[in-house]
Formats: structure tokens, C-alpha cells, sequence
């Protein structure tokens, strides 16, 4: 396991340690992490699949709100911790290693004003995976799906609490139908793309738990690099986000 300490962010504003043989945080947690609506009533934030809790040490840039990160991998769940302790969070940022499903269980229903996820995108299909690969189980639905996710969000988030996540735009109906039965009401949709002139390969969804059903808002798209491959400024900003 050759562990490395590596900056989340520009200006050496957050450090994060990573496993280099492991699934490592992608930009679609700083995308996330950017994108979710933080309000002034926000007081307690749960972030599942979690990881190495990138968007949990985002987040605290942004704000004060207490931050829990559930992650059901060992692995993963230890670097979090040590990435926490390094930024001198723990007053902020609690890690608990554990099954998404059932979490409301134990940290409780309807106690949360915002959820985050940067779930598995992926469902198991026909071809065989190693259940036991944390690439794997980072990658693909083997310990949860997508409706056990947008369900426990749902159980934890308390009238008008918001639940955003990240995923793929070929879900995006699946998404709908589960916000609906689980009763959150999406109001923003930010679709993300490679590059101009490329197909969208992400999108960025937000809703509130028992919403009134209107008023979906379809934000401008988000370009991730320039035709010469470099960041646009967007991202740029993201990266190098300077806490206020």
C-alpha cells in the first residue's frame, strides 16, 4: 500500500492522503464539492462513499457545519481518518467506516440539512468482478445501489435538506424516478463535459427532500478542458479555491 500525501486543492490549502495502487478521488468530487448549495441554515452535512474524504476536507472550506463521511472500506476509511488529522479537522470531520445501508440507523433520521455522494457509477452487468477489488467496489454497485443510496439520503435528510450527487448522464432517468419515490424534488441540474463540442460524460444534480414539485433549474454547462487540454478557468477556480 504506497500511501502519498498529496494536495486536494491549490495553494497547499488541504493535504490528502492517497493510496497509489487504490481508487483515488477524482475531479468529480471537486466538481461536487463546488456545486453543492451550502446555506447559512446548513448545520450538519453527511457525505457518503466517502473515500479518502475529499469532499468532506473540501467542504470545510466552506463552511463551519458539522461533517460526517461514511465509508464502508478499510482501506479508505484509514486514510480519511489521517487526512483529517493532518488538517487539524477533527472538531469538524467525523469518519465512520460502515455500510451506507441502514446509516440512518446509527447516526440518525432526518438530522441532516445536506447529504453529498460520489456514488459507484456503474451497475453490476453480466461480466465478472472481483467483489473483494476496492477498485471495484469504488466503481461499481456491489455493496449498494443507486436506489439504497438516494434511499438512506432520504432517511437522513430532514424536511427541506438538500441531497446532491454526481454521476452519469445515462442514470439520469433512473435518478428522477428515485427522487421521486423517496420524495426529493430535484432543483438543479448542471450537465459537465469533457470539452466543448464532446458529449456530456457527467452531470451534477441537486434536490430537496419534500420540494415543492417545480422549479428545476438547468444551470449553464461546465466545460472540464480547453481544446488544448489544459483546465478552463472554471476549474481552475475550483482547484484553487480560496476560503473566504
Amino acid at each position: 500500500m504506497p500511501v502519498v500525501l498529496n494536495e486536494l486543492l491549490g495553494r497547499e490549502l488541504i493535504k490528502i492522503y492517497q493510496d497509489t495502487d487504490s481508487f483515488n478521488f477524482s475531479i468529480d468530487s471537486m466538481l461536487l464539492s463546488d456545486f453543492v448549495s451550502i446555506t447559512a441554515r446548513c448545520k450538519r452535512i453527511c457525505d457518503l462513499c466517502t473515500g479518502n474524504a475529499p469532499i468532506p476536507l473540501y467542504l470545510s472550506l466552506r463552511t463551519k457545519a458539522s461533517i460526517i463521511g461514511v465509508e464502508v472500506q478499510e482501506n479508505s476509511y484509514k486514510l480519511a481518518i489521517d487526512s483529517v488529522k493532518i488538517n487539524h479537522l477533527e472538531n469538524q470531520i467525523e469518519i465512520i467506516q460502515d455500510n451506507l445501508i441502514g446509516i440512518s440507523d446509527k447516526i440518525g433520521k432526518s438530522k441532516f440539512d445536506c447529504v453529498t455522494v460520489n456514488p459507484p457509477f456503474f451497475k453490476v452487468g453480466n461480466h465478472q468482478i472481483n467483489p473483494s477489488d476496492s477498485k471495484a467496489i469504488a466503481r461499481h454497485e456491489i455493496l449498494a445501489t443507486l436506489e439504497d443510496i438516494i434511499r438512506e439520503a432520504s432517511n437522513l435528510l430532514n424536511t427541506r435538506g438538500r441531497l446532491a450527487l454526481v454521476h452519469r448522464p445515462e442514470r439520469l432517468p433512473e435518478i428522477f424516478a428515485l427522487f421521486h419515490k423517496y420524495h426529493i424534488e430535484p432543483k438543479r441540474l448542471r450537465l459537465v463535459y469533457p470539452k466543448m463540442g464532446m458529449e456530456v460524460n457527467h452531470i451534477l444534480i441537486e434536490g430537496i427532500k419534500d420540494g415543492s414539485p417545480d422549479g428545476l433549474r438547468i444551470e449553464a454547462p461546465l466545460y472540464v478542458y480547453k481544446s488544448d487540454n489544459i483546465w478552463t478557468d472554471e476549474v481552475l477556480k475550483i482547484y484553487n479555491f480560496t476560503k473566504e
